[in-house]
């Protein structure tokens, strides 16, 4: 199931059921049939869901050498985190600069 979050600060950001359930949670909200993350929440949000960006990247460093090889034969990594979750990050920042509200469900 996908979930549409809208504000009128950036354009419309659609995820997947499982990661925005991770990343709102993250921000001490639950996905219910509609929501809301006001303005005055934005700047808490942000703090905790760029937290939990860097205990990801604690968890999954960058490569720091490239594996010899063909492309072909290596296996790609799942995201982790910190890559799945800047998009919704950017949409809180762009939202706490003009003082909008994210919402979905509506």
């Amino acid at each position: 199931m996908l979930i549409t979050f809208k504000s009128h600060a950036a354009q419309d950001l659609i995820m997947m059921k499982d990661l925005a359930i991770t990343l709102l949670g993250i921000i001490g909200k639950h996905l219910g049939e509609r929501g809301v993350i006001k303005a005055d929440e934005m700047p808490a949000a942000i703090r905790k869901l760029e937290a939990a960006v860097q205990d990801a990247k604690k968890v999954h460093p960058a490569e720091a050498t490239v594996h010899p090889g063909k492309d072909d034969e290596r296996e790609e990594e799942p995201l982790h985190l910190g890559q799945r979750a800047y998009p919704f990050l950017d949409m809180l920042r762009e939202s706490a600069k003009e003082g909008a509200d994210v919402m979905w469900g509506v």
